[in-house]
């Protein structure tokens, strides 16, 4: 039976035992992720054609079809699809040809669980960004980049604002948030806004290729440079040439490719591993980071000259805690989008369930909220999404605490039940009235009653209950 609202992953191995393992261990640590499998290439491509999948696990090695030319006709059948290559150490460079031409990571055979779990994860967050992002911009039939952006808050009219300002120049730009903020989505903005809009924007997650890979991939190599290098290989520096070179995550680049990265922003060329020859090459380069790179300068683990290259100018995308006015915007959109996945009626949130989105502390921020949102279109069983709806998030799921010791969505600030919300903030109101009245009247009860229009003996009880004593209030003769 289908999971409403699960990822779904295809995974296409000629070998069975490995499709029959990997989907074993799939249902068992991913129970959210539904998984499908395919032993040829011609019914992983039909299986493509009909349905929508969040990542497809391809073996580097499969009969009739080259893996090259089946990733090749995959993405042909959907542009955007996410794809991890499997291999064997022996074929990492294949694999690695294979990130080249429109995979999104790799994993080695025999798998390490934990590694292989991480890049699915990240393969299926990334194709989630991808797909909002793709929404987004057929909703906005063509209307600027920056319509992408959701929320009405002073941060982020200022981060708008700014992209439209740095958008212009070619400067080096460093985009620092946390993780869920939309880095990314600022550099594509940027880009496609800047006056080389029309030529390449390529992406390179740092930290996913290996370290030994790492030069070989930003610079390329040629034959013979290194044992299995039996090509010549383009590095990334040169397939963004005239474009704009998206570094996420640059606060993981080993300080031994820092170097020869400084060199080629310095003099606007770069040296192909086993080459003798410069080339030289022109790229903008934007950069992100969750890290705090002065510190990693004081530890000595992040070159300080290279800082100052990259953060020519300095962009900040602000955390959800930073924009809470935006949540039910936010909010609200990932809701419509939730409900044209599902094919359900549009839903939206009460008053007292977008109070309590806004009360979180969003440690995963927007990425967070959607996650959260979409969850909540799911088990709310009407049109309207209301606080108790989210509280069954918290116990069906279990992924974001409990009710009675933590915010629903990770705050640490618990979230309260509206009816004690409510008594809260009247006791609050009730005790600052009364002392502000004995303050006004000099202690004297009987004024005090006359004035507030209760009675003595109800206003004396309201004392008694607030533990408030009138000759605190009266003034010394």
């Amino acid at each position: 039976m289908k999971k409403e609202g699960a990822s779904k992953v295809l995974i296409v191995d000629d070998e069975q035992d490995m499709l029959t393992g990997l989907e074993r261990l799939l249902g068992y640590e991913l129970p959210q992720v539904i998984v499908e499998t395919a032993s040829r290439p011609q019914q992983a491509v039909a299986m493509v054609e009909r349905n929508a999948y969040d990542v497809v696990l391809l073996d580097i090695r499969m009969p009739d079809i080259g893996s090259m030319e089946l990733l090749k006709i995959l993405r042909q059948k959907d542009p955007w699809l996410t794809v991890v290559m499997m291999t064997a150490y022996g074929s990492i460079e294949t694999a690695v040809e294979a990130i080249k031409r429109g995979a999104y990571d790799f994993v080695t055979k025999p798998f390490d669980k934990n590694v292989l779990l991480q890049t699915l994860n990240k393969a299926i967050e990334r194709n989630s960004l991808i797909r909002e992002n793709l929404d987004l911009r057929r909703r906005a039939q063509g209307e600027p980049p920056l319509d992408q952006f959701i929320g009405q808050s002073e941060a982020m009219r200022r981060l708008c604002e700014q992209i439209r300002t740095v958008a212009r120049t070619d400067y080096a730009v460093l985009i620092q948030g946390e993780s869920g903020t939309g880095k990314e989505l600022v550099a594509r903005a940027i880009h496609s806004l800047s006056p080389r809009r029309d030529q390449a924007l390529i992406a390179v997650n740092c930290p996913a290729i290996p370290e030994h890979l790492l030069e070989s991939e930003l610079f390329g190599h040629k034959k013979g440079a290194f044992t299995g290098a039996d090509r010549d290989h383009r590095g990334i520096f040169e397939e963004a040439h005239q474009g704009t070179l998206f570094l996420d995550e640059i606060g993981d680049i080993p300080v031994g490719v820092q170097t020869k990265l400084l060199r080629a922003l310095q003099e606007g060329e770069i040296k192909p591993l086993g080459d003798v020859k410069a080339k030289k090459v022109d790229v903008r380069i934007l950069s992100s980071t969750n890290q705090d790179l002065k510190e990693k300068i004081r530890q000595r683990t992040f070159r300080e000259d290279l800082f100052y290259r990259l953060n020519v100018v300095t962009l900040r995308t602000p955390s959800l805690r930073e924009r809470r006015e935006d949540i039910p915007l936010l909010a609200a959109h990932f809701a419509r989008i939730a409900c044209r996945e599902l094919d359900v009626p549009v839903k939206r949130f009460s008053q007292t369930a977008l109070e309590a989105l806004m009360e979180c502390d969003w440690p995963g921020n927007v990425r967070q909220l959607q996650n959260v949102v979409r969850q909540a279109v799911i088990f709310s069983p009407e049109d309207v999404i209301r606080w108790e709806d989210l509280m069954r998030i918290e116990m069906s799921l279990g992924s974001v605490g409990t009710v009675e010791h933590r915010c629903t969505m990770g705050s640490s600030k618990p979230l309260t039940p509206y009816k004690d919300a409510k008594e809260k903030v009247l006791q609050d109101f009730t005790f600052r009235y009364i002392k502000d009245l004995l303050e006004r009247t000099g202690g004297n009860v009987s004024r005090a009653a006359e004035y507030s229009g209760l009675t003595r003996a109800a206003l004396q009880k309201i004392m008694r209950r607030y533990g408030i004593h009138s000759q605190e209030f009266r003034s010394e003769t």
